[in-house]
């Protein structure tokens, strides 16, 4: 291919994208690499040292995609995960967590918070160049947009246009990974999916592959949820079922 038209089909790469990610990681290292790969892919990088200062460059930039380091100085990335899906205004901002911690409980603390994504030091720039393809592919809600996003049974309504999940009249705090989750399986009352299908549909085919992560993801669903909780039937040996006799 001639240079000049490869230099044309770059440029044209670069100004598709554009997307905003923000960067919170300490080790200098690590964050020159990810600014620079990212940079690379026609994103435009934020990058931040501390969970204090990544917490405010979130709030500042509003970002695509947060990718958030597990240990950081100041605020560790829970916290800051934890006060971003608290915040209405950043709460449905992606967050990919970053850490060189790779046993099963990090991973279900990071997904217990709110985080989209998970994954472990060292990786590939390819490996995360394609993880973050995927997080921005799906979006906030993206793919429960459209004809059917308002779901309604008795006093649980869950509105994914409007991000809002409704208990009797009271707003329930979700992340989009649950406001997915919920919304899906509401949407096909009585079909039972497997973990499997569930990380395949709700959360994506490059997230993390542990059984956990749906488990979690249910298991902070029904504390949200109250009387309702029991409508997320459990089907031993096989995964997860909205109830079919609550009516809507």
């Amino acid at each position: 291919m001639d240079r000049s038209v490869e230099d044309e089909l770059e440029t044209q790469r670069f100004a598709m994208k554009r997307e905003t990610i923000v960067v919170v990681e300490d080790e200098s290292d690590i964050l020159d690499v990810l600014e620079y790969n990212l940079a690379r892919e026609g994103y435009r990088v934020r990058a931040f040292r501390d969970g204090e200062q990544g917490l405010d460059g979130v709030r500042r930039a509003n970002p695509d995609l947060v990718l958030l380091d597990l240990m950081l100085p100041v605020l560790d990335g829970v916290e800051v995960c934890r006060r971003l899906k608290q915040d209405p205004i950043t709460r449905s901002i992606p967050v990919i967590m970053l850490t060189a911690k790779g046993e099963e409980s990090d991973v279900v603390l990071g997904l217990g918070v709110g985080a989209d994504d998970y994954m472990t030091k060292p990786f590939s720039p390819k490996e995360l160049l394609a993880r973050v393809k995927a997080v921005l592919r799906r979006g906030p809600l993206k793919e429960e947009r459209g004809k059917g996003d308002r779901v309604v049974y008795g006093g649980l309504v869950i509105d994914t246009s409007r991000h809002e999940v409704l208990v009797d009249g009271e707003r329930v705090d979700c992340t989009a990974t649950e406001m997915r989750l919920l919304h899906f399986l509401a949407s096909h009352p009585g079909r039972v999916f497997s973990r499997d299908h569930l990380l395949s549909r709700v959360i994506g085919e490059d997230a993390v592959v542990l059984d956990r992560n749906i488990d979690v993801h249910v298991g902070s669903l029904r504390k949200k949820l109250g009387e309702y909780r029991n409508w997320i039937e459990t089907v031993r040996g096989v995964g997860y079922r909205f109830a079919d006799a609550t009516g809507g």
